[in-house]
């Protein structure tokens, strides 16, 4: 999956922790992205069942798109607490944990994980 579906699908997964239900237009809202652009992102998401969307817009993860959500935001996390432990500001540690967690491999990403536990 590439980077983009992969920030999609972390948003819904972020939203549905805020608020209840989700559609396009909350993650318009929330990415800054245009309504077309965001559009175009569901129906390829929903093509690759990472998504279904309802009757009413609502749109839901799949058990594949939760499952690449949670990966990608437990990523997030660790990384950006990981940034803020070594000194790195929040919002830098955000901005480069946002970066960072679509490239690194699962074999670095678990060493961070790990060692991070160790140092609470």
């Amino acid at each position: 999956m590439q980077e983009s579906g992969e920030m999609y699908l972390e948003s819904i997964f972020v939203l549905r922790k805020k608020k209840m239900r989700v559609r396009a237009i909350d993650i318009v809202d929330f990415m800054g992205y245009s309504k077309p652009s965001v559009s175009r992102a569901l129906s390829k998401l929903k093509a690759d069942l990472y998504i279904t969307v309802d009757r009413e817009g609502y749109i839901e993860l799949t058990d594949k798109g939760l499952g690449t959500a949670e990966k990608i935001y437990e990523r997030h996390v660790v990384l950006s607490n990981m940034l803020i432990a070594l000194g790195v500001d929040e919002k830098t540690a955000l901005a480069d944990a946002c970066k960072m967690e679509h490239d690194i491999s699962d074999k670095s990403f678990e060493a961070i994980k790990r060692h991070s536990e160790k140092l609470k």
